[in-house]
C-alpha cells in the first residue's frame, strides 16, 4: 500500500511540474509593477482586472468626451444583423449603445465577473433590448458558440487578460471567417494620456501578440483622443 500510495504522489507531482512547464513557456512570472500580477507576457506584464467595484468610472459622465465613444461604434460600421461580442462587457457601457444599432443581430455581453453580468441584467436601460445575451465568460474561454460572430469588441480589458494567449484562440473560434475584433487600448506611445502605464498598449505589442494567435492587424484607426482602435482579422496563413 506505501508503494502505491509513493507511486500514485510521484505521478501526482510530476503531472504537476508538466503543467507549471508548461505555462512557464508560454509566461513568465516575476515580480514587477505594483499594477500588475506579476506574470508576463511577451516581455509585458499583465495588469490586475478592474474589480466590478469599480464599474461607477465605466458610467462616468465625462466618458464620452474623453474616449469618443460614439466615434468609436461609428469605426464599427455595425450592421443591423450583426452578431456582435462584447468581451470585458463589465457594466454594458457599449453593449447598450449597440444592442439597437444591431436590431436584427444579438450582442454577446461576455465578463468574468458575475457582477458585472448582473449589473446589465438590472440596469432599465438594457430592458428594451431583447437581442442582448449575457455570457459568463472564465480567464482562458469566452464560451462562445463557434463560428458565431461577426466583430468582437474590447475597450481597455485586453492588457487584463490573465491568459492572453488562450483568450485569443478562443476568440478566434468563436469568430466567423470574415469576422473582426476591435481592439481599443490606450496609447502605450503617448506619455500624455493619464493613465497607469500597464492599462496602456503600444500598436507594436499589441500587433505582437495578436501575430502570434494567427491575426493580422488590418488598420489602426487612430481616430480617438486617448486610445488606439486597432483591426484585426485572421491570417490567411
Amino acid at each position: 500500500m506505501k508503494f502505491i500510495q509513493t507511486v500514485i504522489l510521484y505521478c501526482m507531482t510530476l503531472m504537476f511540474c508538466v503543467v507549471q512547464a508548461q505555462d512557464s513557456g508560454q509566461y513568465i512570472f516575476k515580480k514587477g509593477d505594483y499594477s500588475g500580477i506579476g506574470k508576463w507576457y511577451m516581455g509585458r506584464e499583465i495588469a490586475h482586472v478592474m474589480g466590478y467595484q469599480g464599474m461607477t468610472w465605466l458610467e462616468r459622465p465625462e466618458r464620452e468626451q474623453e474616449e469618443r465613444t460614439s466615434l468609436l461604434l461609428e469605426n464599427m460600421a455595425l450592421e443591423p444583423t450583426d452578431i456582435v461580442a462584447d468581451i470585458g462587457a463589465g457594466s454594458g457601457y457599449h453593449v447598450i449603445k449597440m444592442a439597437p444599432l444591431v436590431n436584427n443581430g444579438r450582442v454577446y455581453a461576455v465578463d468574468i465577473q458575475p457582477e458585472m453580468l448582473e449589473a446589465i441584467k438590472t440596469n432599465p436601460k438594457a430592458r428594451p433590448y431583447s437581442n442582448i445575451n449575457l455570457v459568463l465568460g472564465s480567464t482562458e474561454t469566452v464560451n462562445l458558440p463557434e463560428n458565431s460572430v461577426d466583430k468582437v469588441l474590447m475597450v481597455d480589458v485586453y492588457h487584463e487578460f490573465s491568459y492572453p494567449y488562450e483568450m485569443l484562440l478562443s476568440i478566434k473560434k468563436a469568430l466567423k471567417p470574415n469576422g473582426k475584433i476591435y481592439l481599443i487600448e490606450y496609447r502605450g506611445e503617448d506619455s500624455s494620456v493619464p493613465i497607469k502605464p500597464l492599462h496602456k498598449m503600444t500598436e507594436a505589442q499589441a500587433k505582437k501578440e495578436f501575430e502570434s494567435a494567427g491575426f493580422s492587424l488590418e488598420v489602426n484607426m487612430d481616430n480617438l483622443p486617448w486610445q488606439h482602435c486597432m483591426v484585426f482579422v485572421k491570417d490567411e496563413n
